[in-house]
């Protein structure tokens, strides 16, 4: 798979910078009182409600960062193998110590108030993204170390674990309008809520409608070869998730121009739609 050995930076860069921005919120929690949840009355049970719904969230809260942190080593230490292997000098680019920063001196603002529930709903966010960022890494490790990335990444096989192939690449009788139209990709159909899974392992960089293809997914495997499957009822992945060869992506719907549960399978090189039929019938590593 075909990319830029230094992404890798430029997302540990964006770790660093989530780790600060977790230090931020929990100071400025500190800082400054816990809003109110609720207007309570003097009595000592509505008292007790409140502390212990407040007690109940910070535990919730001090969990999450535990696993961040958890998260962040991990993160950390791969970034430190890639850096080894990449032959950075060490002290060039440090994962141990946070980047450098600095700037004229500007008056500063008071620390906006900041609840408990807006804190965790804040680190909810930044777990999430934090594990996105995981995965990339992980995958970016496979490339740069030669974790069998060639094996995964090699395209083979049919894009469903049960169906039949339909409708061949090239000119056909459109089934609309009964014309002759150039078919730039393979049909498989099938039952709906079917399984649809990824020919080669990549990254995903389409989940969402687009035009003609209905629920639309593409995957970006490297060398200049994507793949796509359209008409899906449900779409199982997210834009930049990593997905492995094999994997489920989606299930079989009949969404955009089409008229029964099946799958549009394409094969990119280049931007360019290839007969997928080679690949289809092609034996795995």
């Amino acid at each position: 798979m075909k990319l830029n050995k230094l992404h890798w930076i430029s997302a540990a860069l964006a770790f660093a910078v989530i780790s600060g921005v977790i230090v931020h919120l929990l100071l400025s929690s500190e800082a400054q009182p816990e809003k109110p949840l609720y207007t309570f009355t003097n009595t000592e049970s509505q008292k007790d409600l409140a502390l212990s719904e407040k007690s109940q969230q910070v535990t919730a809260l001090t969990i999450k960062l535990a696993e961040l942190q958890s998260q962040v080593l991990r993160l950390n230490a791969l970034g430190d193998r890639l850096a080894e292997e990449a032959n950075i000098p060490e002290n060039e680019f440090n994962f141990s110590e946070l980047p450098p920063s600095g700037g004229p001196m500007i008056q500063s603002q008071p620390i906006e108030r900041v609840s408990l529930t807006q804190l965790f709903n804040d680190v909810e966010v930044l777990g999430d993204e934090l594990s996105l960022k995981e995965k990339q890494l992980k995958l970016l490790e496979s490339v740069t170390l030669g974790h069998h990335i060639e094996n995964t990444s090699y395209l083979s096989g049919r894009p469903i674990l049960k169906g039949w192939l339909s409708s061949y690449f090239g000119v056909r009788k459109d089934p609309f309008n009964g014309r002759p139209a150039m078919h730039k990709g393979v049909d498989f159909a099938g039952k709906e809520d079917a399984e649809i899974i990824a020919t080669a392992a990549g990254v995903v960089t389409w989940a969402s409608e687009r035009y003609g293809y209905g629920n639309l997914i593409e995957i970006d495997h490297g060398k200049g070869i994507k793949t796509r499957y359209g008409h899906n009822k449900t779409i199982l992945v997210n834009v930049g998730e990593v997905v492995n060869k094999g994997q489920a992506i989606a299930r079989m719907g009949s969404t955009g121009r089409s008229t029964g549960p099946h799958v549009h399978y394409e094969i990119l090189r280049n931007n360019k739609q290839i007969d997928p039929v080679k690949y289809v019938y092609r034996k795995a590593k």
